[in-house]
């Protein structure tokens, strides 16, 4: 950490950057550019969060006719939320699911954090009905919101569901379809190329089918995978099943401690277990939170792997509206390192020797602040240096300082964050040369890419963990380095749309609120997800051209 910039006036407060963060939110539900009904689902998704940062956030502070023989005098509506956090002793637990089981059992009693309670009608039995919920539930007076009018906006997100009113939801659109060129199978198009996937830009089937695909192949002698969070329904698990039951070595690790989504986990875990897959829950103290997929196929006598890396959770639902992307890759040393973090994730092995993947907490953050550093050293050598970073939160203080250092020897450093940002950007002697912009759109901004300029010798990594205390320290994470030259091109072209937005954009200010960028009067306007619709599409007809002139020959057994 630089000590010279670790000053508490030189960072945000988490929490009010938060709120910030649900502002922009709120603001989506105001904006009148968007459709009526997505409106109305913005302004229940902000419900929802506050919901969620009450259960976790202040709940921490605290310590990804019923009655009808009787005259009704006065009535309301009221809604309590309680302390959602699962605290579990990892080391003394003998069984993990066991533990996790019994803890769910127990968040029904947590402390009650939020009172949330109708104010219309008669003061006097208003007071009494309070006083009578308060002393029940125990909860102090600065926690209680007396609301006139709905005390609980989540219920219009299914309105955005029903069928018709079309002119009243987005405009509907059609994912692309990454398309296998004729007279070969994923495997052996993989083997010829990497893939670059972009969600919701493109299918996510393509993912669900090479797993499908893996399971089906007799050549295939085991499947590896992370699961964080999976949809209800998820086709994924089903094909892990399906290879397990026919012979494979399948190892599934299933994180038990995915924040309310531990019971739908628990579900998979056993159904994957009964089906003979080996079942890991992960290392001791740390949240596995890492998005990896290893297949690995006997070809020709010799072994051949098989990975997908990603920046999101192996969802088939969630991958329609959340922003990620991912590199599907015959790259031997990937398919070593994959090897040697499940090893890891197993307990058979340290991960050492890992040249192309970088796993938290074994040396993310160390790789993160040396090449900032390099930014650094350059600027002040009077060389171009540059960083490019797009994450979900920005909160831990050792990565702020360096970026803070580097922008003081010169870096022009832009930063695309969705949510929290504890970071203060263009403040004289000590942030003046970096940006902060954040994106709240149509679909929620998920992905996780670092670009460094290195002196002309660009290196551009996509990870699934942002800067932020517990995912460099407290969660397994990777980033893996994109090599090939036409995926680093295409995801510097994202980038490059992020940083032209003008629609949805909004800029952070030195006193923390955000401005929305103003658009000059002959100045087009960029919504970035608007055109990465237009850009994802473009790129896949190209494909398309291309795979009718080419003849690619199937891969050999």
């Amino acid at each position: 950490m630089n000590k010279m910039y670790d000053y508490p006036q030189n960072f945000f407060n988490r929490e009010l950057s938060w709120l910030e963060f649900n502002k922009r939110v709120l603001d989506e539900a105001r904006n009148e550019e968007n459709p009526l009904l997505e409106r109305v689902k913005f302004l229940s998704i902000f419900n929802s969060n506050l919901d969620e940062f009450f259960m976790v956030r202040v709940a921490s502070l605290l310590l990804p006719k019923l009655f009808s023989s009787h005259e009704v005098l006065y009535s309301c509506s009221y809604r309590i939320t309680k302390d959602a956090d699962l605290d579990v002793d990892e080391e003394d637990a003998m069984d993990l699911l066991e533990t996790m089981e019994e803890s769910l059992k127990q968040r029904k009693w947590g402390d009650a954090v939020r009172l949330e309670i109708e104010s219309n009608g008669n003061v006097e039995y208003f007071n009494e009905i309070l006083d009578i919920i308060v002393d029940e539930i125990e909860i102090d007076e600065q926690y209680i919101f007396k609301i006139n009018g709905i005390i609980d906006f989540t219920f219009l997100n299914k309105l955005g569901s029903v069928e018709g009113f079309d002119e009243l939801k987005y405009e509907k659109v059609k994912m692309a379809n990454i398309k296998i060129p004729h007279r070969t199978d994923i495997f052996g198009y993989i083997k010829e190329k990497d893939i670059f996937v972009h969600h919701p830009y493109e299918s996510f089937d393509i993912i669900v089918d090479m797993v499908k695909k893996a399971a089906e192949d007799p050549n295939v002698l085991a499947i590896k995978q992370t699961l964080y969070r999976v949809s209800g329904n998820s086709p994924i698990i089903e094909a892990l099943t399906k290879a397990a039951e026919k012979g494979k070595q399948v190892t599934v690790l299933v994180e038990l401690k995915a924040r309310f989504d531990e019971e739908n986990n628990i579900t998979w875990a056993k159904k994957l277990e009964k089906a003979g897959c080996h079942v890991i829950y992960g290392v001791i103290g740390l949240k596995t939170h890492c998005k990896i997929l290893l297949v690995v196929r006997k070809e020709k006598d010799k072994i051949k792997r098989y990975v997908h890396f990603g920046t999101g959770n192996y969802n088939d639902v969630t991958a329609k509206f959340y922003t990620d992307m991912g590199i599907l890759t015959a790259d031997e040393q990937f398919g070593k390192d994959a090897s040697t973090l499940f090893n890891m994730l197993s307990g058979y092995a340290s991960p050492d020797n890992m040249k192309k993947i970088t796993i938290a907490p074994y040396g993310f953050r160390d790789k993160f602040e040396k090449m900032i550093r390099r930014e650094a050293e350059n600027a002040k050598k009077g060389k171009k240096a540059k960083i490019i970073a797009k994450m979900n939160s920005l909160l831990d203080k050792s990565i702020t300082t360096e970026l803070y250092a580097a922008s003081q020897a010169g870096v022009e450093i832009e930063l695309i964050v969705r949510g929290i940002c504890c970071l203060k950007s263009g403040i004289k002697g000590l942030s003046e040369n970096i940006k902060v912009r954040s994106i709240v759109g149509r679909y929620l901004e998920h992905s996780r890419i670092y670009y460094f300029y290195n002196d002309g010798k660009e290196e551009l990594y996509i990870s699934s963990g942002d800067w932020m205390y517990r995912n460099l320290n407290k969660r397994v994470e990777t980033m893996g380095i994109v090599e090939d030259k036409d995926i680093q091109q295409e995801i510097k072209e994202i980038l490059d749309l992020y940083l032209k937005d003008n629609v949805k954009a909004k800029i952070l200010k030195s006193d923390g609120s955000y401005e929305k960028k103003q658009i000059a009067e002959n100045e087009k306007r960029i919504n970035a997800q608007e055109e990465l619709v237009k850009f994802t599409h473009n790129k896949n007809k190209s494909l398309e051209k291309e795979f009718s002139q080419t003849l690619i020959i199937p891969i050999g057994k």
